[in-house]
């Protein structure tokens, strides 16, 4: 058994475990992309730090860390070869890009006395990332046991998953579209400085 047949296998566990100790709150999660009572039940009383949430985000890191590391395999395989590293410098690299990018908002969030509407935008937005990353999961057993993966084939599902993304946003700003519209400039200025420059930033320092 290989190392990434024991990070899927882990993933499976961890989620496995999520839903024999929160299967209420596990059900409503699946149900948000036709439903939002997830976040209208646990929304108001869970945490973005509740324990549901941060198993769910280790499937995240190790599912996204698992496609991006695909990437290098098939379309730099020489950079595979050199560093045997590799996996657990992505998962660092991107569980401190997520954590810091976190704290940042958080850190804006208390500044401006905007606590708990930060707090229920961060939670919005970490469900769905959640969700994203399980589809992710069944992504990557298809690209490493089935489906023989190519640069194309990688760049569909990466696009697939950037519209979903793009999707899960446009319901958190619909949910909270009062509040923007009474501060759109400052929902601007965020919009460019949060959600768009670390991605740019990170974007050139990688090419």
């Amino acid at each position: 058994m290989d190392w990434v047949t024991v990070t899927l296998v882990f993933c499976l566990l961890i989620v496995t475990i999520a839903k024999y100790v929160y299967p209420r709150e596990f059900q409503q999660f699946i149900t948000l992309p036709i439903s939002n009572k997830y976040f209208l039940v646990q929304g108001k009383t869970q945490q973005i730090f509740h324990l549901f949430n941060i198993l769910l985000f280790i499937v995240q890191v190790f599912s996204v860390s698992l496609f991006i590391f695909l990437f290098f395999k098939v379309l730099q395989p020489e950079t595979v070869q050199a560093n045997k590293y590799l996996f657990i410098q992505i998962c660092t690299a991107y569980s401190v890009f997520v954590c810091a990018k976190f704290s940042v908002e958080k850190i804006i969030g208390t500044a401006f006395s905007l606590d708990p509407v930060i707090n229920s935008y961060l939670f919005q937005k970490l469900s769905y990332r959640n969700l994203i990353s399980l589809f992710l999961f069944i992504i990557n057993l298809f690209l490493y046991y089935i489906i023989q993966p190519t640069g194309t084939l990688l760049l569909l599902f990466t696009a697939a998953i950037i519209l979903f993304n793009g999707i899960a946003l446009f319901y958190s700003y619909k949910t909270n579209r009062n509040l923007i519209m009474s501060n759109f400039f400052y929902f601007i200025l965020y919009l460019c400085a949060l959600e768009i420059s670390p991605y740019f930033i990170l974007y050139k320092t990688l090419v």
